[in-house]
């Protein structure tokens, strides 16, 4: 009992120690960009693997198009119809003006009757609502075709910005609902460190301070920026702050990394004032 009782007090005196030298614990930490298709469907391609490095617009997976290549034919097809419809619509349209254009000067002339002016009248501008129509379908039809073209894009996922595939989630044959991500990627910009200060050190560590990292197997004298500071302790004790309780308040701070690639996500690391 005695001797359990003498390596609490060590592990204790150790910890204070640390904290009083500016010495603060943590782990790299990783802003996964998650990929995924706006549509579901089976998933026929998977271009990269696990640990490629890749350029940003870098093709990553494609989705099976049958699905929507048939609506988006179709949907071509009709097109077509359309726009033979809009230009039988504008010839009929031209017919009835120029009538009505000959039928207007004969009637000034005294040669042709009211009701022969009234009759082409009414057929240019029904020609000419005809025509409109056959317009407004048309657009219609070049809407319905760019929206198809558009879900047709979303089946192929590119990367946002280069960095490297850490996991890929789905297999070619899968099937992946809209949203669900396919591969997560890790641009070198979206690494940083996460630590935990007492409530001693949080004014010598505002955002934008400058701290040291290390950590086993890391290259020396790595340095980062603190990027946010948590406005809650992680640990707060119950019922009230004693001046000992007060001393196990440890706050969340990132910083981020001057060199991403050095820390990998997960690795423990210790930091360290700049000016300790």
């Amino acid at each position: 009992m005695k001797r359990l009782l003498i390596i609490f007090v060590l592990l204790v005196l150790t910890a204070c120690d640390r904290a009083s030298v500016g010495l603060m614990q943590g782990y790299g930490e990783a802003d996964y960009i998650y990929l995924a298709s706006q549509e579901s469907g089976v998933l026929s391609e998977v271009l990269v693997r696990e640990g490629d490095a890749v350029a940003a617009g870098a093709p990553i997976f494609r989705l099976d198009a049958g699905r929507i290549d048939f609506p988006l034919q179709g949907a071509t097809s009709q097109r077509g119809a359309l726009a033979q419809a809009v230009e039988a619509a504008r010839a009929n349209a031209e017919l009835a003006r120029v009538n009505f254009q000959r039928t207007s000067g004969l009637m000034r002339d005294g040669f042709v009757s009211r009701a022969r002016y009234d009759a082409d009248r009414a057929a240019l501008d029904a020609a000419s609502a005809h025509l409109e129509e056959a317009r407004r379908q048309l657009s219609a039809s070049n809407a319905e075709i760019g929206l198809w073209r558009e879900r047709r894009g979303d089946l192929a996922g590119a990367a946002p910005a280069a960095g490297t595939i850490e996991r890929i989630y789905h297999r070619p044959g899968e099937v992946v609902a809209a949203g669900q991500p396919i591969a997560a990627l890790l641009p070198p910009e979206n690494m940083k460190v996460r630590f935990f200060a007492p409530q001693a050190l949080l004014t010598r560590l505002p955002v934008g301070a400058r701290v040291s990292v290390s950590c086993d197997g890391c290259a020396p004298n790595l340095s980062a920026t603190v990027s946010f500071v948590a406005r809650e302790p992680q640990f707060t004790p119950p019922v009230i702050y004693s001046m000992e309780e007060r001393d196990k308040l440890v706050f969340l701070i990132e910083a981020r990394l001057d060199e991403p690639s050095a820390v990998r996500p997960g690795l423990p690391v210790d930091v360290r004032l700049v000016d300790e």
